[in-house]
């Protein structure tokens, strides 16, 4: 049997609102199916506004530029993350400050940001990791103390939620990926989130290369101009359309999602009550949404070991990020070395198994009949 490690779930209106966005006429963005995708996600989360991107990396080039990041300042984020979530504010002129991660969820340790608040810092981006909440109380408590902003990196956590908050609207701003690997897809696209209202007129002129396009849009000026630091972060109607599709079933993926990651916590439980190895957790206060299913191995030579195994067993398993502080570019930028044991370790014990809204019980089973192989 060959596993994939991701599956893209369709829902079957795809092709035929890319044929209704290509029959109009308007491939370019702001069109039907992207404001039919901005009330969708805004519907879902509860936000106070969405505006659609080309990407979540786009979307937290906006918060950067929201946050009004400068040289010399510093943005505290977790080490084990995607780069996405530094590189915009590094682009900014910012010093990225690297924060451990907890062993449990491998999301940011909440408890070690305070130690890491200098003067200098101007946003903490805490990165929900496989749709799991990090502790937002703390960290938002931490940020309104200093007037710190607070950007969510919620790349993997559409339709997952913090104390019945959604990923992505407990901060000042979220960022939502809907790229390929994700749960939600449309190819290459995310969205920003925006908690305040305040900040959406802004966040549209940056959207728009920096023009107030929206006041004309809306009907308010006769003409827009140039008003503000942009770029384009405006997705293809294509893309949209796409998208649009994709939301509809959105629920319908989570809770697919969810029951996988239940079978799979089940069937490996009785290898972690015998200290083979440890599954992931997930906070009592916390509504995941399965975005990924991972094992915690004793060693690295174990994780490579079983990795191995797998992959000639035909399933696809794959492991996750380098620590950032340790890559090449943290020590181009001169951020301080420091040891972060617990990213350390774990980026190099840990094993993601398959995981899509359509693996079946068969597929699973071979899944897992395969580990308990391994530690016979």
């Amino acid at each position: 049997m060959k596993i994939p490690f991701n599956k893209i779930f369709l829902e079957g209106s795809e092709m035929a609102n890319i044929k209704e966005a290509i029959d109009s006429g308007h491939l370019q963005g702001d069109g039907k199916f992207m404001k039919i995708c901005e009330e969708k996600i805004r519907r879902l989360t509860g936000a106070k506004d969405a505006l659609l991107t080309n990407s979540c990396t786009a979307s937290l080039d906006m918060a950067a530029l929201l946050c009004d990041i400068e040289d010399g300042d510093e943005v505290i984020v977790p080490t084990y993350t995607f780069v996405s979530s530094i590189n915009a504010f590094v682009l900014r002129g910012a010093k990225p400050v690297f924060c451990d991660i907890t062993a449990d969820t491998l999301n940011i340790d909440a408890s070690k940001i305070e130690e890491l608040i200098t003067p200098k810092t101007r946003a903490i981006v805490p990165v929900h990791y496989a749709g799991v909440g990090c502790d937002m109380d703390e960290i938002n408590a931490l940020a309104q103390k200093r007037s710190i902003k607070v950007v969510e990196d919620a790349a993997q956590g559409f339709c997952a939620s913090y104390k019945g908050k959604m990923l992505g609207t407990i901060g000042d701003f979220g960022s939502i990926s809907f790229h390929g690997t994700k749960n939600v897809v449309c190819g290459e696209g995310g969205a920003l989130l925006v908690n305040d209202m305040k900040y959406r007129d802004r966040a549209c002129f940056i959207r728009e290369k920096g023009t107030n396009r929206i006041k004309f849009v809306e009907g308010k000026i006769d003409k827009y101009t140039w008003v503000d630091y942009g770029d384009s972060y405006i997705p293809s109607e294509i893309l949209a359309a796409f998208l649009a599709a994709q939301l509809n079933a959105a629920e319908k993926i989570t809770a697919a999602r969810v029951e996988a990651w239940n079978y799979y916590y089940g069937r490996l439980s009785e290898l972690e009550a015998r200290g083979d190895l440890r599954l992931a957790k997930v906070p009592g206060y916390c509504a995941h949404n399965a975005h990924i299913f991972f094992v915690l191995t004793d060693s690295p030579d174990t994780e490579k070991r079983l990795e191995k195994f797998m992959k000639e067993s035909g399933v696809g398993v794959v492991q996750h990020y380098a620590p950032l502080h340790l890559c090449p570019m943290a020590e181009r930028l001169g951020c301080e070395r420091r040891p972060l044991p617990v990213a350390e370790t774990l980026a190099k014990t840990m094993l993601r198994l398959p995981i899509f809204s359509e693996i079946s019980r068969e597929q699973q089973d071979y899944v897992c009949d395969h580990i308990f192989d391994f530690y016979k």
